[in-house]
Parts: structure tokens; C-alpha cells; sequence
């Protein structure tokens, strides 16, 4: 009996469990279905928002002023067509029905040369091409201009008064030049938007210009350099670099010369600009020379001497001759003037400072070439490594300008190079 109770007990737990599975799965699949259907309206409200924006975005782009005056000038050019061509036709077929494809080709001329003037734009073909082109394009409606303004006028007897038909034959001319002009205009305008958007493009052209009005000589030597290579072997800025070290024989672009010569004098200036000057505390003495030594003449000495000798010989008068004396008296000798050397007088007061010094009355110092100054750094750095062959270390080891010796650090390291390759 117990055992048959456990069982109906262990049954009943069973099923239990089995419902609630049931309920559990049945629960999940509800939620999944909301869920579902959940993330189905949001993807079809965000499609529906996204197609309104695209939409929006659409209208807005179609509505922008480039676009309005594109559609615009293209419906004037096809209004122009439809309104010119059938008073052509009605001319020419007035005349004879085999004149027929004549206002066709006449009209079809002027477009197909308006086309080709937008193709050379695109295409970046020379200027007369174009100017020919839009040549053609005048002639062809011009000559279309006069049919209709003829055509026009002709319908004076047709129940038309004079004035109305010079109006009708007026308008018709007007209209036939209109489409061209429109299309020429809008392809101008075109172009112009198109060169002013490409802004880098710009840019080069710019300096393309610049670059060879203000270096001429080595323009001509870049392109002959590229003009002799291969297609694309040698680029245009390789090119360039190339005839700069030829014609200047420098190799960064922009350094000449003249540009380098004023580089150094500069330096040399700023160099004595930073010495720093003498103290006035303690002032040379003037020299002063021996009282028996003789000063040496100079040249200017010697013609103030000579003058004054002439001058004195030439103020002194004969004397007058006796009737009893039997010759002239002899001339005294010439007086010589010679230069006396001024001695300073000697002051046991030593000499007291007067102030600052000023640049001019200072002494320059001595200068020393591009050739002294190699030699002092080659001296001085012989048994140097050629990593410590820097421009500061040589500064301070002949006591020169940066710019110097930035110049006799790539000299010397050149130097080392190629050294080294001839050991090699």
C-alpha cells in the first residue's frame, strides 16, 4: 500500500515538473515572439525615419542653387531647340521638301560644337581649339539667327501687320542665339566653379608659375634634365633638385652663393656683436716712442718737404751783382723741413677711465679665412671619433661661429667618408 502511494506521489511530482517545463518553454517563446515583434517596429520606424531623411536630403540637394541653374539652363537650351528649329524647317521645306535635313544639320552643327567645346574644357585641350570651336558655334547659329529672323519677317502678308512680324522674325533670331549662349554660359561658369574648388591644384599651378618666373635657368636645365631621361624615370622634383646643385652647386634648394656669402657675413657680425668689449678700468697704454729714434717719411711727408723746399727757393731773390764784384754770390744751401715726432708727455698720474669704449674706437679682431679655420678643426679634432664630430664640440674647439662651424662639421665628416671608402 505504500509502495503504490509513493509511486502515485512520484507520478504526480513527475507531471508537475513536466507542466512546469511546458510553461517555462511556452513563457520563453512568448517572450521571444514580443521581443521579436518588438525590434521589428523599431527597424521598420528606423527604416521609415531613414527613407523620410533620405527623402528630405534628396529634395534639399535637388533644390541647391547648382543644381537649379544645371536643370534650368539645360530646360532653356531644350526650349531654345523646340522653338527655333520648326521656323527653320517650315523655311527650308517652303523653299523645296528636299531641303528638309538641312535645318537639322544646321542645328544639330551648332549643339554637337557647343558639346565639343565642353569636351576640350574637360579634356584641357589647348585654348585656339576651343576658340575655333566656339567659332563654329557662333557661325552656324548666327547663320540659323538670320533663316528665322527672315521667316519672321516674311509672315508680314499673312495676316500679319509689319511691326508684328519684324517682332515674331526679332524673337525667333533672339531665341535661336539664346540656347547656345545659355549652354556656352553655363559651361564658362562651370569650369571656373571646378578650378576654384580644387584648391590645391590651384596652389601648384601658383607656384608652378612662380617657380619658373623667378628661377629660369634652372627651369630650362630641370626640363632638359627630364626631356632626356625616360617617361617617368626622373620626377619633377628630383628634376629640380638636380639643376639647382648644377647651376647655384649647392644641394638644398633655395641656398646660392650670394645667399651663403651673406649666411656668413652675418654670422661674422653677430660674433662681434657677442665678444664682449674691453673694460675701461684698465686701458693700454699709448705707444711712445724712443726720443732718438728716427721717424720714418712717408710719401706724403716727402712732397710736404719738397714743396716747402721749392716754395722757400722760390722766395728767396738773387742777390743784386756790383760793377766791382766779380761774381754772383753762391745760394745758401736749402733749408730741409723733416717732420719732428711729437712725444707724449710723461704723467706719473696714471690715466683714469673715461667711460665705456665705443665700437668705433675699438680694435677689430683678427679675422680668420675659411681656410685657417679648417685647418685649426682638423687639427684640433685629428684624433676625435667620427660620432663627436658635431657642430657645438668644433665651436668651442676653434672658438667660432655657429654657422661656421655647421660648415666645417660637413666638411670634415666628408672628409672622414671618404677616408674611409678609400681605405675600403
Amino acid at each position: 500500500m505504500a509502495t503504490w502511494r509513493e509511486q502515485r506521489r512520484l507520478d504526480a511530482a513527475a507531471a508537475e515538473q513536466r507542466r512546469a517545463a511546458r510553461q517555462q518553454a511556452e513563457d520563453e517563446r512568448t517572450a521571444r515572439l514580443r521581443e521579436q515583434a518588438r525590434t521589428d517596429r523599431d527597424a521598420d520606424r528606423a527604416a521609415r525615419v531613414r527613407r523620410r531623411a533620405e527623402r528630405a536630403g534628396r529634395r534639399a540637394a535637388a533644390l541647391t542653387p547648382e543644381h537649379v541653374y544645371r536643370r534650368g539652363t539645360l530646360a532653356l537650351v531644350v526650349a531654345s531647340g523646340l522653338a527655333s528649329l520648326p521656323a527653320q524647317v517650315l523655311h527650308f521645306v517652303g523653299v523645296s521638301p528636299l531641303l528638309l535635313p538641312l535645318p537639322l544639320a544646321l542645328e544639330g552643327a551648332a549643339w554637337v560644337m557647343a558639346a565639343g567645346v565642353a569636351y576640350a574644357d574637360q579634356r584641357e585641350l589647348p585654348a585656339w581649339v576651343r576658340w575655333l570651336l566656339r567659332a563654329l558655334v557662333v557661325a552656324c547659329a548666327g547663320f540659323a539667327a538670320w533663316v528665322n529672323y527672315g521667316y519672321g519677317t516674311s509672315l508680314a502678308g499673312h495676316g500679319l501687320s509689319a511691326a508684328d512680324a519684324a517682332t515674331v522674325g526679332a524673337g525667333l533670331a533672339a531665341v535661336t542665339l539664346l540656347g547656345p549662349a545659355v549652354f556656352e554660359i553655363r559651361q564658362w561658369v562651370s569650369t571656373l566653379s571646378a578650378a576654384a574648388g580644387d584648391e590645391d591644384a590651384r596652389r601648384e599651378r601658383r607656384h608652378a608659375r612662380r617657380r619658373r618666373w623667378h628661377h629660369r635657368q634652372v627651369c630650362k636645365v630641370a626640363d632638359r634634365l627630364r626631356s632626356a631621361a625616360p617617361i617617368g624615370h626622373l620626377t619633377a622634383d628630383d628634376a629640380w633638385d638636380r639643376a639647382w646643385s648644377i647651376v647655384h652647386g649647392a644641394d638644398a634648394p633655395g641656398m646660392t652663393p650670394d645667399l651663403h656669402r651673406q649666411a656668413v657675413q652675418s654670422a661674422d657680425r653677430m660674433r662681434q656683436a657677442q665678444t664682449p668689449a674691453p673694460t675701461a678700468d684698465a686701458p693700454a697704454p699709448d705707444p711712445v716712442p724712443a726720443p732718438d729714434t728716427k721717424p720714418q717719411e712717408t710719401p706724403s711727408s716727402t712732397v710736404k718737404r719738397s714743396t716747402a723746399e721749392l716754395r722757400q727757393s722760390a722766395d728767396r731773390a738773387p742777390a743784386p751783382v756790383g760793377a766791382g764784384s766779380a761774381a754772383p754770390a753762391p745760394d745758401p744751401a736749402p733749408v730741409v723741413v723733416r717732420p719732428v715726432a711729437v712725444v707724449a708727455a710723461a704723467s706719473a698720474r696714471p690715466r683714469r677711465a673715461t667711460g665705456r669704449v665705443p665700437q668705433s674706437a675699438r680694435s677689430a679682431p683678427p679675422k680668420r679665412t675659411a681656410e685657417q679655420l679648417l685647418a685649426e678643426a682638423r687639427s684640433a679634432t685629428e684624433d676625435w671619433p667620427i660620432e663627436d664630430l658635431t657642430a657645438e664640440a668644433i665651436r668651442r674647439a676653434v672658438r667660432c661661429a655657429p654657422a661656421k662651424a655647421r660648415v666645417l662639421r660637413e666638411t670634415l665628416q666628408a672628409e672622414r667618408a671618404t677616408a674611409q671608402r678609400a681605405v675600403s
